[in-house]
């Protein structure tokens, strides 16, 4: 039976769980009851009294007053929300506030938004203060502002105490730069040990200025107070989380970008690329029109010029070699909507699968080792998810650097009291919560994670129910733990046994535990493999298939998972159909109306080797910058050297455009229309915010209209009619349509009538039963050169960038990260005679190149670590060749180098 309470005298339907605030503003909307110390994103607070209402519990009791933020509200309660008595007491509140606000900002200025604060004065008619002549707390405090910072700003005359930005940091960041300092009327708001924003821990989230309900802080651009012509809402461009932003937009001009307060995946929240780092979109380098290279030189060309000689060198180079001499590489910071088009281009215009993705270099070991296991090679959970766990599990993943929402998210959740099981062979921010970190020897992952199962089998803490019904093949998985050697193990992995088996005890024991896994798990000889046995390890403890566990990769670029649905991989086409099945071949020629090719194409580094060799002659690439981001640079650029005919269509000139004979100048993210989807399978709208830089194009115009070009009748661009094409083959999408993807977005598989799946596997797996499998560990090849190259580098991202940099590098992010520094162990330097800040020669079997030294104890002896967004730095001289077993992925995460001191 529902139970219902009353607004004015007027009944509405109550909420299980509902406050007195939730419920007037379901019923009545937002700006029923005004509000000041409370956030929708932080917890109830109760502190100013603005939001207080006259209400009673029962039709004959008196009426009092009650603050409606966290008072819940009953069944039968009468509510009168803007009563004389409450609008006479909330006057009061707002004058004593007033009291010693500056007179100068009580209104908004002619050409300003006013902030909250402002607008409920407005609304109040309250301009003036009765109490200003007895309150003089801001005499006792130092208010001058601090702008030091490339990005936020605060001040403190304009605060009015209500500790939202303390709260804020305190609870949405977890990083607890706010507090307060002094009592009475000396009590006042403090950075840090009473620093500057630039000296404290901030790490430039924004989120403080955001929820601040005055000008007591804000950002460079003055988001929270300019005016704009128009407010868009996009999804973020920066990693896989798939954060919601509102851009607002004056003119063709971006003049500043908030966190959508009302979002599935960041409520209110960002991170600082996603929030600041937004000037690269009309910086000076911008490509602006497209270029053909005469005579060694890139000349501006029209785009029918630019068309014209690709559709001459492609339609010359297939008919004398063929069309598997042809290869395109596909962008994952691209939409769904031109992904699609790329690879539909490749197999229905060239009649090639020579086409991959930047998903290669990541976590293309983790779609094929969860596709071996559970049949599907994406996150079983979701996001959401996060608060039903118990514990969580972080495996070779830097989160709050590299996926900073879900990483503080994470934080919060261990702040809670949740448990905390960290592997990763250096100490990250997480570490420091951790109630187990497992800091193996990089490469050796694989007999860790053996050694964790074999822990789990040896206590008797498997899930047989679970495994004899909907699992396969554990008897052989039984066997091969049952031979482990522990003692070996830990000589392998360098990681104590018994800190292993007190680890995997935990996570075997909690309930609900949920693992996420990073591109340390995926970047390594045998990565895939790594995979697949974290996949057992969940099926073995029945970790799958409910809230709050499961297996989830947290994808690094904005839409590799997108990328992969859309068939951008050379072994199965949209939707994850493998193209080499009659079956599958025949249901794609029917949508694409052409014949297509059976076999197999190249991968990435396969098409390398091949235009090495002289079998590739021409690559089409879409927004990669492989000269940086692909492994031994050196044979990269032989490969690209060696073609007759290279086609880049980019943002900036990166080191590969350079090499092009064609450059097609693309639109950012924020010029287009489309979707991405996140590390967790939503699929959400990429809104257009702006027009396209001067003579640039969307991706997917510029493959559409070279589609049409070169013959093959493609629809003109539009996300909306590509989205279309994409649900008639990708079973995953179905469902989907541009209208009801709505603001929220959904995640995928999403049926017939729009419904989406948060949990997959659930009742089954997609296989039918998980499988478990089970591996020797195999040593990287690449260790063979440990003798003369006595250290193993390990490579990452820092919060302040991303990947090659090369949008990041163009905003005001380089003032707070300007440099790739190598970290290194105190034991190891000092025996090397290096301080902290030397410049120091790194070098490998390939090349050498030089950076700074960072002396730290955040890695072990042996072990260096280093990041790779500043092309001068140009780490991937000293990455090699040696790859996934499976997939080819590159192992980042394991180069054996030397490092010495540069002379001074």
């Amino acid at each position: 039976m529902s139970k219902s309470a009353y607004i004015n005298d007027t009944c509405f339907e109550m909420r299980p769980g509902e406050t007195i605030l939730a419920f007037v503003r379901r019923a009545k909307g937002d700006d029923c009851i005004p509000v000041i110390c409370h956030a929708d994103n932080l917890e109830p607070c109760g502190s100013c009294r603005l939001c207080t209402v006259e209400a009673a519990g029962k039709i004959d009791a008196p009426t009092r007053m009650l603050a409606s933020c966290h008072t819940p509200v009953t069944h039968g309660m009468r509510i009168y929300p803007n009563s004389e008595s409450v609008l006479r007491l909330r006057r009061n509140i707002l004058e004593l506030m007033l009291s010693d606000y500056p007179e100068e900002s009580i209104a908004a200025g002619a050409d300003q938004r006013p902030t909250l604060f402002q607008k409920i004065l407005k609304d109040h008619d309250v301009t003036s203060s009765r109490f200003a002549q007895i309150a003089n707390r801001k005499t006792h405090t130092d208010n001058r502002p601090d702008s030091g910072h490339p990005y936020i700003r605060s001040a403190f005359s304009e605060c009015i105490y209500c500790y939202r930005c303390v709260r804020t940091c305190d609870e949405l960041q977890g990083q607890f730069v706010f507090s307060v300092n002094g009592r009475g009327y000396n009590n006042r708001i403090i950075k840090g040990t009473d620093q500057t924003f630039s000296e404290s821990e901030c790490v430039s989230c924004g989120a403080c200025v955001q929820n601040c309900p005055t000008n007591a802080l804000y950002d460079r651009y003055g988001t929270k107070t300019a005016r704009a012509d128009r407010v868009v809402r996009t999804t973020c461009t920066y990693c896989g989380v798939g954060c919601n932003m509102m851009v607002s937009v004056r003119g063709n001009s971006i003049i500043g970008v908030e966190a959508a307060e009302r979002s599935a995946v960041n409520p209110g929240h960002s991170c600082v690329k996603g929030r600041f780092a937004f000037e690269f979109y009309n910086h000076p380098d911008r490509l602006r029109s497209p270029l053909i290279k005469k005579d060694g030189v890139h000349v501006e060309a029209t785009w029918d010029e630019a068309y014209a000689f690709i559709k001459q060198n492609l339609d010359r180079i297939k008919a004398e070699h063929g069309p598997d001499a042809i290869a395109g590489i596909s962008s994952s910071r691209s939409t769904n909507e031109e992904n699609f088009l790329m690879q539909k281009f490749m197999r229905a215009v060239i009649g090639t699968n020579n086409i991959d993705g930047c998903a290669r270099v990541c976590h293309a070991p983790s779609a094929f080792g969860m596709q071996q296991v559970f049949g599907t090679g994406a996150a079983t959970n979701s996001f959401s998810d996060l608060p039903f766990a118990e514990l969580i599990m972080v495996v070779g993943s830097n989160p709050t650097e590299a996926h900073p929402v879900v990483g503080a998210r994470i934080k919060q959740q261990i702040l809670k009291g949740n448990k905390l099981i960290v592997i990763d062979p250096r100490k990250t921010e997480l570490t420091r919560y951790a109630d187990f970190h497992l800091q193996p020897l990089p490469g050796t992952n694989l007999p860790l994670f053996s050694l964790f199962a074999h822990y789990i089998l040896r206590h008797g803490l498997i899930d047989r129910e679970f495994i004899a019904k909907r699992t396969e093949g554990f008897a052989e998985f039984e066997s091969y733990l049952n031979g482990i050697n522990p003692d070996e193990i830990e000589k392998i992995t360098t990681v104590k046994k018994e800190l292993v088996e007190q680890a995997a005890i935990l996570y075997a024991e909690t309930d609900r535990a949920l693992c996420v896994h990073g591109l340390g798990v995926t970047e390594h000889f045998q990565g895939s493999r790594s995979v697949m046995l974290l996949s057992c390890i969940a099926m073995m403890t029945g970790h799958i298939g409910r809230r709050g566990v499961g297996v989830n990769p947290l994808r690094g670029q904005n839409n590799v998972q997108g990328a992969a649905d859309m068939g951008a991989q050379p072994h199965q086409g949209a939707g994850y159909l493998d193209i080499t099945q009659k079956e599958h071949q025949a249901f794609y020629e029917r949508h694409y109306g052409v014949p297509l090719p059976a076999k197999v194409g190249y991968r990435i580094p396969e098409m390398i080797y091949a235009a090495i060799m002289g079998e590739l002659k021409a690559l089409w690439i879409v927004g990669e910058d492989i000269m940086q981001t692909d492994p031994d640079t050196d044979n990269i650029r032989k490969g690209l050297e060696n073609l007759e005919f290279l086609v880049v269509q980019e943002l900036f000139m990166t080191e590969t455009a350079k090499r092009a004979h064609v450059i097609l100048p693309a639109s950012c993210f924020y010029e287009k229309d489309g979707t991405f989807t996140s590390g967790e399978r939503r699929v959400q709208r990429v809104n257009k915010v702006i027009e396209p830089l001067g003579n640039t194009r969307p991706d997917g115009q510029i493959i559409a209209e070279v589609m049409n070009v070169m013959g093959y009748p493609q629809a003109p661009y539009s996300g909306q009619g590509v989205l279309e094409e994409i649900t008639r083959l990708v079973a995953p999408y179905r469902g989907i349509t541009w209208e009801n993807l709505g603001e929220m977005g959904k995640q995928w598989p999403v049926d017939e009538q729009g419904n989406e799946t948060v949990i997959l596997h659930d009742v089954v797996f997609k296989s039918g039963l998980g499988r478990f499998y089970s591996f020797r560990y195999q040593p990287s090849p690449e260790l063979e050169h440990l003798a003369n190259y006595p250290f193993i580098l390990t490579t990452g991202r820092i919060l302040e960038h991303y990947n090659c940099g090369s949008m990041t590098r163009r905003t005001p992010n380089v003032e707070l990260v300007n440099e790739d520094l190598l970290m290194i162990n105190p034991q190891d330097a000092e025996r090397k005679g290096i301080r902290d800040g030397d410049a120091v020669e790194v070098s490998s079997p390939r090349g050498k190149t030089s950076l700074k030294a960072r002396v730290t104890w955040d890695i072990n002896p042996s072990v260096l670590h280093t990041t790779f967004h500043f092309p001068q730095v140009a780490i991937n001289h000293l990455t090699g060749c040696v790859g996934d077993l499976d997939t080819m992925t590159p192992e980042f995460k394991v180069i054996v180098v030397d490092v010495k001191r540069e002379p001074t």
